[in-house]
C-alpha cells in the first residue's frame, strides 16, 4: 500500500501545476497587433509574408494588419501617421517592407530581423499578462506562475504517464515471482534488465514521435490535431475513473495476460544469462508497446509542446530523459523494495483510481491550451 509521505508531495504538485493552468487558460487578453506595410512586388516583403503567417500559426493571439503601398493612398497616408508617431528618421522612411509593433519598428527583412520580431513580440504578449502572476495553491500559499517552466512540467508530466495499471502491472507481477527465489542475484538480474529495456524503448518511442513532429514542423494542423487528441484521451481517462473497476490494466485481455505470465515465468526458469535476458527484453518490448497504447495521450502532447520549444537537438533528447526518469519513478520504488527488502511494493487501488483522474483532468487541460492558447505552453 502507498503511504501518505508519497501521495502528499506528487498531490501538492499537481495542484500547483493546475492552478498555474487554469489562472493563465482563463485569463483575459487582447490581442497583440502587428502592422505590416508592403508592396506587391517586392521579394523582401513576400519572404516577411511567410515568416508573419508562420508567427500567427505559432502566437493565435496576434493579429496582423496588412497593407499594401504602392497602389493605395489610404495606406501610404497611414504609414506617415505611423511614422510620425513611432518617430521615424526621415532617412528609414520610404522603405518596404515596414513593421509596427506595440513596442518598436522594423524596416526592412531578413533572418536577423524576424528574429527580432519575434522577440519583440514575445515580450508584448508577456506585457498583456498580469505580471507577476501570483497564483494561491494549498499548502504552499503564493506562487509566481512565471516560475512554472518546462522542466517543471516534463516532471509532471513523466510522473503521471507511469502511475497507470498498463505500466505497473507487469512489473509487480514479475517482482512477486523473483521474490520466491529469494535471490537478490535474480532481482538485479531480471529486474534491473526489465528496468532499463522499458526506459529505454520508451525513449525511443518518444524520440521517434518527436521527429516526427519536428519533421512535418510547426503547422497548425498537427497542433489541432493533436489537441483534439488530448481532449479524447482526457475524456477517455476521466471516463475510466467514474465507471473505475479494480483490476489491471483494461487494455489487455485476460488470455494475452495469461501469455505474458507464462513468459514471466519462462523467464525465471534456470538458463544461461544471455538467454534470459533476451527473454527480458522481448518482454519489456511487448509490454512497452502495451504501455503507449495505454497512456498515448501523454508522450503524443508532451512531445508535441516540446516540438514548439525551438531548442537545440542536445535539449530535446535531455528533456526526453529527464521525462523518462520520472516515468520509470514508480518502477525504481518497485524494484528497490524488491532488491533491498526482499518484500512487495504495490500501489493501492484507490490511488491507481485517483491518479487516472488527475491524468485525464491534466491531459484534458493540456489537449484545450494545444487548440485555444498554444503559446502559454512556449517556455523561453
Amino acid at each position: 500500500m502507498i503511504t501518505k509521505k508519497w501521495i502528499i508531495p506528487i498531490f501538492i504538485l499537481y495542484l500547483a501545476f493546475f492552478a498555474f493552468v487554469f489562472d493563465s487558460a482563463f485569463a483575459q487578453s487582447e490581442k497583440v497587433q502587428i502592422d505590416f506595410f508592403y508592396s506587391a512586388t517586392c521579394p523582401f516583403c513576400a519572404k516577411e509574408k511567410v515568416f508573419l503567417q508562420g508567427l500567427q500559426e505559432k502566437y493565435p493571439d496576434i493579429q496582423i494588419n496588412q497593407y499594401e503601398v504602392t497602389q493605395s493612398s489610404e495606406n501610404q497616408s497611414k504609414l506617415k501617421d505611423f511614422y510620425r508617431e513611432y518617430n521615424v528618421p526621415e532617412q528609414e522612411q520610404g522603405y518596404v517592407p515596414v513593421t509596427f509593433t506595440s513596442l518598436n519598428y522594423f524596416v526592412g527583412f531578413n533572418e536577423g530581423i524576424g528574429e527580432d520580431i519575434e522577440s519583440c513580440l514575445k515580450t508584448c504578449l508577456a506585457g498583456n499578462q498580469s505580471s507577476p502572476q501570483k497564483i494561491k495553491v494549498p499548502f504552499l500559499g503564493e506562487i509566481d506562475a512565471q516560475n512554472i517552466s518546462l522542466p517543471l512540467l516534463t516532471a509532471v508530466l513523466g510522473t503521471l504517464d507511469g502511475f497507470n495499471p498498463c505500466a505497473m502491472w507487469v512489473l509487480v507481477v514479475l517482482v512477486s515471482l523473483m521474490l520466491a527465489t529469494k535471490s537478490r542475484k535474480k532481482i538485479a538480474l531480471v529486474g534491473g534488465t526489465f528496468i532499463f529495456a522499458e526506459g529505454l524503448l520508451y525513449f525511443l518511442f518518444m524520440a521517434a514521435w518527436l521527429n516526427a513532429l519536428l519533421f512535418i514542423s510547426f503547422v497548425s494542423f498537427t497542433r489541432i490535431l493533436v489537441g483534439v487528441l488530448g481532449l479524447a484521451f482526457g475524456i477517455w481517462r476521466i471516463r475510466d475513473f467514474i465507471i473505475w473497476k479494480p483490476g489491471v490494466c483494461k487494455v489487455v485481455d485476460e488470455k494475452s495476460r495469461g501469455k505474458i505470465l507464462e513468459r514471466m515465468k519462462n523467464i525465471l526458469k534456470p538458463s544461461a544469462v544471455p538467454t534470459t535476458i533476451l527473454g527480458v527484453l522481448v518482454l519489456a518490448f511487448g509490454v512497452n508497446l502495451i504501455e503507449f497504447f495505454c497512456s498515448a495521450g501523454f508522450p503524443v502532447i508532451y512531445t508535441r509542446i516540446l516540438a514548439a520549444q525551438g531548442i537545440g537537438t542536445l535539449q530535446y533528447y535531455l528533456y526526453l530523459a529527464f521525462y523518462n526518469i520520472f516515468y520509470m519513478l514508480d518502477d525504481f520504488i518497485v524494484f528497490g523494495f524488491a532488491f533491498f527488502a526482499l518484500t512487495r511494493f504495490n500501489f493501492s487501488d484507490k490511488y491507481n483510481r485517483y491518479s487516472t483522474l488527475v491524468a485525464g483532468v491534466l491531459i484534458l487541460i493540456l489537449g484545450a491550451l494545444l487548440i485555444f492558447k498554444p503559446e502559454l505552453l512556449v517556455f523561453h
